[in-house]
């Protein structure tokens, strides 16, 4: 039965816990305004600090590594990439019943960009392969297995019976049989035979910032690693229209196999992601109907 939850077992937050966290932890912000940022985001909790910054906080037990991942990687990202990355300020700890690390960080302005809404897709195309390539070329050591960052067959099971369950909702009107063979046709591609590279590996429009149709902000670094390169070609399907997606193709410069991996692997998130938030969160279920009508139309 739904309980209006996205998830079991989540971590009840509010704006008093958060305004205890910050005064125990960070007296030196004890005084400034805390309020709740509404976000379509699955794993953390949002709270504007002030003017400048952002407490984030996660939601269910398994964000907690995501924090800790952040707090050691995105210094030593940032200064590879074109694009600014969040700065973690503070490092809040588990305190006031709140079971886990939570972060302060420096508040990036912008807007998430809306599939078709775009006022510059072309530009943000070539802004977001330029992106990508970076993250592609790090070479720092020591990296974490992005998550989804593995083969593509590890991602069947769960496409599959993502699949099937979409057959038994019928007014979302998915072409199961479709969605089912162009997920064949990325288990067929061949799989990545070279290094893994570096990924943000959650390309959603969410975790974009815009300004002026100009990307902005690459934000919820949660699910960074090293990877099969296609984990990061999500947004030719998921923002891009036709042909700002042939320019981020091009931009990135991948092989027909990456491509065609990264299609599936974007179909397969959207046809998990739909019958799991179609009731607790619409902004994801709004991005994964974007996502299977895109890839299914290619054709």
């Amino acid at each position: 039965m739904n309980t209006g939850q996205m998830h079991p077992g989540m971590h009840p937050i509010n704006d008093d816990l958060v305004r205890r966290l910050v005064a125990e932890q960070f007296p030196q912000w004890a005084g400034l305004a805390v309020e709740r940022f509404p976000s379509g985001g699955t794993v953390n909790a949002m709270y504007r600090l002030g003017d400048d910054m952002v407490a984030r906080l996660p939601l269910v037990k398994g964000g907690a590594d995501d924090v800790v991942m952040e707090r050691t990687w995105l210094p030593l990202l940032a200064p590879h990439l074109p694009t600014p990355i969040p700065e973690v300020l503070g490092d809040g700890e588990p305190a006031e019943g709140y079971p886990s690390p939570w972060s302060v960080y420096r508040w990036l302005a912008g807007e998430h960009p809306e599939a078709g809404a775009l006022s510059e897709p072309v530009l943000l195309a070539g802004e977001l392969a330029e992106f990508v390539a970076a993250m592609r070329n790090i070479t720092l050591p020591g990296a974490p297995q992005a998550h989804r960052g593995g083969p593509v067959a590890s991602l069947d099971a769960a496409t599959r019976s993502a699949i099937e369950e979409l057959r038994g909702i019928p007014q979302e009107g998915v072409d199961c049989d479709a969605a089912t063979a162009v997920w064949e046709e990325a288990l067929r591609a061949p799989g990545w035979d070279g290094p893994p590279v570096w990924l943000h590996a959650d390309l959603m429009p969410g975790n974009l910032l815009v300004d002026g149709g100009r990307l902005t902000s690459v934000i919820d670094f949660g699910c960074m690693g090293v990877g099969d390169p296609a984990c990061d070609l999500f947004p030719a399907w998921n923002l891009l229209p036709a042909d700002a997606r042939e320019v981020f193709r091009e931009a990135v410069d991948v092989d027909d196999a990456t491509w065609i991996r990264g299609r599936g692997r974007t179909l397969s998130q959207a046809l998990i992601a739909l019958p799991y938030y179609r009731k607790t969160n619409p902004a994801m279920t709004h991005s994964a109907r974007h996502v299977i009508r895109a890839v299914l139309g290619e054709g």
